[in-house]
């Protein structure tokens, strides 16, 4: 479990993907890691999502796979039957929490309000997913709430762009972000994974030189 969380926070950046053809999984998984970014959120957003990361963890081992928008204990276990190595939900589910944990499967689960934070802390959960980020404050609610929760690390995802993702990760409780603008789905669909190299190569770059 400690080693998935620390290779996110080295990486500092999660691609939140939607796939909706499993057979561009590989291909994709391969313009990441090409663009040295070797670590996917494949969002159960799709018919495609369980075997799409079962095609990654079979063809791509070095690559950090997890499963995103995951909402009930049958979909974890789907995903990890695929070979998922993590699991972020969007909301908090003490079913799913609970199962992941037996599991010994690291889990994200997704909050927004200070209650949110209390039941995550109840299942020694410390650090979260701040989901939607730009619809719920974004960084200035992240400071708010890391006054009473200091043991509390967010990754924000949703409205995090190019834009202001350097000033997500400049403050020290936030271990990484998740983003979307470096795997458009439309790129995905034509299969332009060379423009995804490029866009991930420039986030990468992005990010570290922050």
């Amino acid at each position: 479990m400690k080693r998935v969380s620390e290779r996110i926070e080295t990486l500092r950046l999660v691609p939140v993907i939607k796939l909706n053809d499993a057979n561009k999984a590989v291909p994709l998984a391969r313009a990441l890691a090409a663009g040295n970014l070797p670590v996917a959120e494949v969002t159960f957003r799709t018919d495609a999502a369980e075997q799409a990361i079962r095609n990654i963890s079979r063809d791509c081992p070095e690559l950090l796979v997890g499963a995103g928008t995951i909402t009930t204990v049958e979909q974890a276990k789907a995903a990890l039957g695929a070979g998922a190595d993590f699991i972020v939900t969007p909301g908090v589910s003490g079913k799913v929490i609970d199962f992941c944990q037996k599991q010994g499967v690291p889990i994200y689960a997704g909050i927004c309000t200070p209650s949110e934070i209390m039941q995550v802390l109840e299942y020694g959960l410390h650090e979260v997913k701040f989901f939607p980020a730009g619809q719920y404050g974004g960084l200035n609610t992240i400071k708010a709430l890391s006054a009473p929760f200091p043991n509390i690390r967010f990754m924000p995802t949703g409205g995090v762009s190019e834009q202001n993702v350097v000033e997500y990760l400049s403050f020290p409780k936030v271990f990484a972000c998740g983003g979307s603008w470096m795997v458009p789905e439309r790129s995905i669909d034509a299969g332009n994974f060379s423009d995804i190299v490029t866009l991930v190569t420039r986030a990468v770059r992005l990010i570290r030189d922050a």
